[in-house]
């Protein structure tokens, strides 16, 4: 059996040299809230695709799925209750289009981050 591993003796013990492959893009908004979210309330989850590996690619697909939701709640949701005009009533179109995002994201988390 031959291992292509290389070890560290730290006292009497013999330990691997194991590195982790770092990530190409660094995770956004939604793959934080969803590592963080695994790592609390389902670590055997969490730590079984950490040491497979498939827990960068699961959070990056997670990412990119959660951003288009986004973007098409928001569209739908704007269509459902139009905003007021921005030249004319700024304060109130920003209102709106906060209340819009914070209806959208809460969909997007108990559909796709907190299940």
């Amino acid at each position: 059996m031959s291992s292509s591993l290389n070890y560290t003796k730290f006292g009497d013990y013999q330990l691997p040299n194991l590195t982790l492959s770092q990530p190409k893009t660094p995770l956004g908004k939604y793959g934080r809230m969803r590592r963080n979210y695994l790592k609390q309330y389902r670590p055997v989850l969490y730590n079984s695709m950490l040491l497979n590996g498939t827990l960068y690619p699961h959070l990056m697909e997670l990412e990119q799925t959660a951003e288009s939701r986004m973007q098409q709640t928001m569209e739908q949701l704007l269509k459902q209750d139009p905003a007021p005009d921005k030249a004319q009533n700024q304060l109130m179109w920003v209102q709106h289009m906060n209340s819009l995002k914070a209806q959208a994201e809460e969909l997007v988390m108990t559909e796709l981050i907190y299940s």
